[in-house]
């Protein structure tokens, strides 16, 4: 078995099953090419890293299972090597808590012949069992499932697209472009105000970074209560993304973990932003391969060393008039029933000046609310025609409708007469939409504005 990622990718008799005829997606390569490092691990006789690898691999493939393979049969191939993997991720972890004077793990295949030469031919007698509890609490912080965020999901943000593109697309299908001076970028801090895809963005690279591990970590993640943990866990972070690269470390609001130093602060926060700076950019310290990512609405709080290592500071800015309209199609969708027209849609678009991508989230969702409220509130209903419930493939003459008392037709009942699968749910209109905009503010005022315009023509550049 220890032989099994090997013959898995080489062609041996393995590969001749439904797992390979499937197309290999990212995740299933990532668990490849995790399996194939654990079982050199394992014949290298580092079987606590061999473990770890096994483990990490077997999650990788469950998540294949259920998003990549497209057929019984794949799925079941896939099933069977990672019973065999857990099974030699067993032996492994019995040896380990038997210690390193008991008999090493039998090879799948064959028999125990001799013992240990010398306790030290196994590697966990070096092993810091500090570091890998450390690094076992961040292993929480790779993200395994896909946020399936596209692209193509994103209104405008066309250089913030392109910056990241650069720093993490373009390196890792065209490598030989990153040679010599030609570097990609190692940080790049997206800020603006609320509500803009900042986050947004992040989960886009995670979906298109396939080859990529992300890990998605936050001030929780890092700042302990015990004495200089925290510090270790920012060091054992970029050693984590840096054993698992091409990595990208994105850290949200990043302004709680690296705001401006200064005499009155604690102790245990200077000592966390040091560490942040030495990792990112220090001596010794090698970070090819590694993106760290950040996002903040105050950047003008974060420490002056912290923003010169954020090589590129994108303003991602509210959006235009043209995005707003793409975003108002976003958001209502193709299963939505609207009666809204392109003109009705680029009308609020241009009313809506001044609002996020947040608030117009909230707009749409209060207007698609409107009919609802309306079936609540109706005392009478009167009879259309259109797709039945149960197949919508049929037209029938019975649907109910909330209607008005004076309509032709009109029958006095409540919502609670309706039968389930006979209401026919008015559509949105565009009335209801400037209703829901005259009660939605925008999140976002000028004082924050001009701060980050400010910040903008200082130190970044627009997004």
């Amino acid at each position: 078995m220890v032989n099994g990622a090997a013959n898995f990718i080489k062609g041996s008799p393995i590969v001749q099953d439904p797992f390979a005829t499937m197309t290999t997606g990212g995740t299933l390569q990532k668990a490849i090419d995790l399996v194939t490092r654990a079982t050199e691990e394992d014949r290298n006789k580092n079987y606590a890293e061999a473990l770890r690898l096994y483990e990490h691999g077997v999650e990788y493939f469950l998540h294949a299972i259920k998003y990549e393979a497209q057929n019984e049969r794949a799925k079941d191939s896939i099933r069977n090597k990672c019973l065999q993997y857990l099974d030699r991720a067993e032996k492994l972890k019995e040896y380990l808590k038997k210690g390193s004077n008991k008999k090493k793990p039998v090879k799948d295949g064959e028999s125990s012949k001799s013992d240990d030469k010398k306790s030290g031919d196994s590697d966990s007698d070096s092993d810091d069992p500090e570091k890998k509890k450390l690094q076992s609490k961040l292993e929480g912080a790779i993200m395994i499932e896909k946020p399936c965020v596209q692209w193509s999901d994103i209104a405008g943000l066309e250089v913030a697209k392109e910056a990241l593109k650069e720093a993490v697309i373009l390196p890792i299908k065209f490598p030989h472009l990153f040679t010599g001076k030609r570097i990609p970028w190692k940080g790049i801090l997206l800020f603006g105000p609320p509500g803009t895809g900042k986050s947004y963005l992040a989960k886009a690279v995670a979906t298109e970074a396939n080859n990529s591990t992300f890990f998605s970590v936050s001030s929780s993640d890092l700042v302990s209560k015990w004495l200089g943990e925290s510090e270790k866990l920012v060091k054992n972070l970029f050693e984590l993304a840096r054993s698992h690269k091409p990595s990208i470390i994105f850290i949200d609001e990043i302004d709680s973990l690296c705001s401006s130093r200064s005499d009155n602060e604690s102790e245990s926060a200077r000592r966390i932003k040091t560490e942040f700076l030495v990792q990112m950019q220090g001596v010794g310290n090698n970070n090819d391969g590694i993106l760290v990512l950040g996002a903040t609405n105050i950047p003008w709080v974060l420490d002056a060393a912290i923003r010169r290592r954020f090589e590129k500071r994108i303003y991602i800015p509210l959006p235009e008039e043209h995005a707003r309209l793409i975003m108002f199609k976003l958001h209502l969708g193709n299963t939505t029933f609207h009666e809204l027209t392109e003109d009705d849609l680029k009308v609020l678009a241009k009313k809506t000046e001044g609002y996020s991508g947040a608030d117009i989230s909230i707009i749409v969702r209060e207007a698609l609310m409107r009919p609802v409220r309306k079936v609540q509130m109706a005392t009478h209903f009167k009879k259309v025609r259109g797709p039945s419930r149960t197949d919508p493939n049929v037209i029938v003459d019975d649907l109910l409708t909330p209607c008005s008392p004076g309509s032709p037709g009109a029958i006095e009942m409540s919502w609670m007469d309706v039968p389930s699968d006979k209401l026919y749910e008015p559509p949105v209109t565009l009335s209801d939409m400037h209703a829901s905009i005259a009660t939605s503010k925008p999140t976002v005022n000028d004082d924050d504005m001009k701060k980050l315009d400010k910040f903008t023509e200082d130190f970044g550049q627009e997004g």
